[in-house]
């Protein structure tokens, strides 16, 4: 499948050469080119040579050009049959006029919310799930219009789980929680394009003392993503930063609620102590009372 050669592409990335990962971009950008055209015509086509291409497969795992080859042929016809409704609204798609923009805009989310149900890694996003309710303390980090996303998921999961971290940036003291971190602690990284270099430190140093790091990004090229344990790769309306965030939140919320119901008992136990103290602690209007039931 198409999605294993990306898979193994983003775990091998930080090993392979420079003209490696020139091979790579392609075959992650225009698999196409890879299906139809001989190793000697893509070593052509990014100014490399067939031996690199040859040991670029090698470095994948695979035996040669041809295992590599083929399985993109397989993805691609698998690909063409599942072509999202996104796709197919894509290929109609007329530019924003006054007339019917919010028709367009609303046709738009619902495209790529649809998308990204198809493209739902059932497999990977229970994992996603399991290390948040696993880990002892969460670390969630996003900069710059990434911010808003981040702190949306960081109170989310303070409500249902507890002993999660914002982390701010410089004004914050990430010494702390650096070396308070323990054998079960994981790091949750929103970046997309441009990323902010804070954001990819972090990661780093964070991997580097032992955290398990869940990615929530556009790929596997990312600078997140080759040290990430996870990737939960989105794909979005561009610039994210205005047209995207339907599709990431959603996404988010997905992770929120599989914790609710996977992990039920404490999440209600959580959430009824979390309602006591707010009432004790803030004034409410009106006698209704929340209903933090998830059936």
């Amino acid at each position: 499948m198409e999605q294993h050669v990306k898979e193994r592409i983003r775990k091998q990335y930080g090993n392979l050469t420079a003209s490696q990962k020139i091979i790579s971009k392609i075959a992650i950008e225009k698999p196409g080119l890879l299906a139809i055209h001989t190793a000697k015509k893509i070593a052509e086509l990014t100014n490399t040579s067939e031996a690199t291409v040859i040991r670029f497969c090698y470095a994948l795992g695979y035996s040669g050009y041809t295992e590599l080859q083929d399985e993109i042929k397989k993805s691609l016809v698998i690909g063409e049959q599942k072509k999202g409704p996104f796709q197919k609204y894509r290929d109609s798609e007329d530019a924003l006029s006054r007339d019917n923009f919010a028709h367009q805009v609303i046709e738009t989310d619902i495209a790529y919310l649809q998308q990204s149900l198809q493209q739902i890694d059932y497999r990977l996003l229970q994992q996603a799930i399991d290390h948040i309710i696993r880990a002892n303390r969460i670390v969630v980090v996003g900069f710059r219009w990434c911010h808003i996303p981040a702190k949306w998921l960081f109170s989310s999961l303070n409500a249902i789980k507890g002993n999660t971290h914002l982390y701010i940036g410089a004004v914050d003291n990430a010494d702390y929680f650096l070396t308070e971190r323990d054998q079960e602690w994981l790091v949750i990284a929103i970046s997309f394009p441009r990323h902010p270099s804070e954001t990819v430190a972090l990661v780093h140093s964070a991997k580097e003392l032992g955290a398990k790091i869940l990615a929530i990004t556009e790929g596997e090229l990312s600078p997140i993503s080759q040290a990430a344990d996870l990737l939960l790769k989105i794909t979005t309306p561009q610039p994210v930063a205005t047209s995207g965030m339907p599709t990431l939140f959603s996404i988010l919320n997905v992770l929120i609620k599989g914790v609710m119901v996977h992990d039920s008992e404490n999440v209600q136990k959580r959430l009824q102590h979390y309602d006591e103290i707010s009432s004790k602690l803030y004034s409410f209007v009106g006698d209704e009372e929340d209903d933090y039931s998830i059936f």
